[in-house]
């Protein structure tokens, strides 16, 4: 199978990674000092005035709406598989794919509305998104079910006459926090007795629509990551034309598989600049630092886990090319197994990675001082979003077991 990238897709590599040389790597201590500023001065939830600054400039120089193909309101989106490696890039710094307009959820919500919006609603919300004035939230998990299930969701849209009423409870809501969010994604149930996979729907929700609240923050491992946030958001008789629908009653799930692919590539190739970052940071640690007479390095325990590291960072990388380039050529559906394969192996990679570099870094790797901690609460947290580990497992091992049907029989 080719992996390699186009000839488009290896220049905007080039531009993208000197552009994160020059502007983004080396502003990361200014933006923790802006976060600790706006914290400090008791309004953490306001835009990042250094980001608009980057943002400004890496649309001046092209960079900007990578991540979306074959869309004509974003004619500069590339191929997953050319997207792929750009993605990594970005990983390295949490906040960095904002920088971009590439920052989930925007990413799968534009895709959502690229895909299966009205035109109406494409010029309503997908125009603004693309163009970085608005930002947006996806509310699908609820605090009150195994949401892993996602036939279990209870958010109930009703249609009543020309209008859908909404009423349930949504949390890790992400990027509701955000005063420039302005629309929720809404998955609840509107047929509930149609045929498990055809009761829910999608839903176009203002996010200042009367009867919605937003209860709280969530925290993810001690982060509230504000100004993005995670939030609890209540819906309460929530009323919005019928034309907020998207693309038709019971066709949530439909929309759920066709976001969640790009987005689970998007997450793990991320992940994977993350997993990069952290080896780095072990490498450079473990050479700089003596115990009981010698390098630290030396020690065969840190020269194996540098290697292993190493292994699994490569072999997540293919992976998740791999599932790339097959939703380019296959589509999603064909591709679902490598998508649930890498959304369970790159994960698993990082996470060990990182563990190893917190080690490595001693009480430091633990402290505010260092990427790791954060990085850590991250990656182990991507093992729940987009559907957990052992939901991937059970569709990883029902497709393979599909294979020997009619063995069996």
């Amino acid at each position: 199978m080719d992996l390699s990238l186009s000839p488009r897709g290896r220049e905007l590599e080039r531009r993208l990674r000197d552009f994160l040389q020059r502007r983004v790597w080396p502003s990361e201590a200014a933006h923790a000092d802006e976060t600790a500023g706006a914290r400090a001065a008791g309004d953490p939830w306001q835009p990042s005035p250094l980001i608009a600054q980057l943002q400004a400039e890496a649309r001046a120089e092209g960079l900007w709406n990578l991540f979306l193909p074959d869309s004509p309101r974003a004619p500069e989106g590339l191929s997953n598989l050319d997207y792929a490696p750009l993605c990594e890039l970005m990983g390295r710094v949490y906040w960095s794919p904002e920088v971009f307009n590439c920052a989930a959820p925007d990413t799968g919500n534009m895709e959502v509305l690229a895909r299966y919006g009205s035109q109406e609603q494409q010029a309503r919300w997908l125009d603004p998104l693309l163009d970085g004035r608005i930002r947006s939230a996806f509310l699908m998990t609820e605090p009150d079910v195994a949401s892993s299930d996602a036939t279990n969701l209870q958010c109930a849209i009703r249609r009543d006459g020309d209008d859908y009423v909404i009423d349930g409870r949504k949390w890790y809501a992400s990027g509701a926090g955000d005063p420039r969010c302005a629309v929720f994604i809404v998955m609840g149930i509107s047929s509930p007795d149609a045929d498990r996979h055809q009761r829910h729907s999608m839903i176009l929700v203002p996010a200042d629509a009367p009867g919605i609240t937003i209860e709280r923050a969530m925290d993810v491992y001690g982060y509230d990551d504000a100004p993005h946030g995670h939030m609890q958001v209540a819906l309460e008789n929530v009323r919005v034309p019928a034309s907020s629908l998207l693309l038709g009653e019971g066709r949530g799930f439909e929309i759920a598989q066709g976001r969640l692919g790009p987005g689970r590539i998007h997450h793990c190739m991320r992940a994977i600049g993350l997993g990069e970052r952290a080896l780095e940071a072990m490498c450079r640690r473990l050479a700089s630092r003596h115990a009981f007479g010698r390098a630290v390095v030396e020690y065969s325990v840190w020269r194996e886990r540098i290697a292993r590291s190493r292994c699994l960072l490569d072999q997540a990388r293919l992976m998740v090319m791999r599932a790339a380039r097959m939703m380019d050529t296959v589509g999603n559906k064909a591709a679902r197994t490598e998508i649930a394969m890498i959304k369970v192996i790159a994960p698993q990679a990082v996470e060990q990675v990182i563990d190893w570099a917190v080690q490595a870094h001693g009480a430091a790797g633990v402290s505010q001082d260092s990427f790791l901690a954060r990085a850590w609460a991250h990656t182990r947290t991507l093992r729940l979003a987009d559907g957990p580990d052992e939901v991937h497992h059970e569709t990883i091992a029902r497709l393979e077991l599909g294979k020997y049907r009619t063995e069996a029989r």
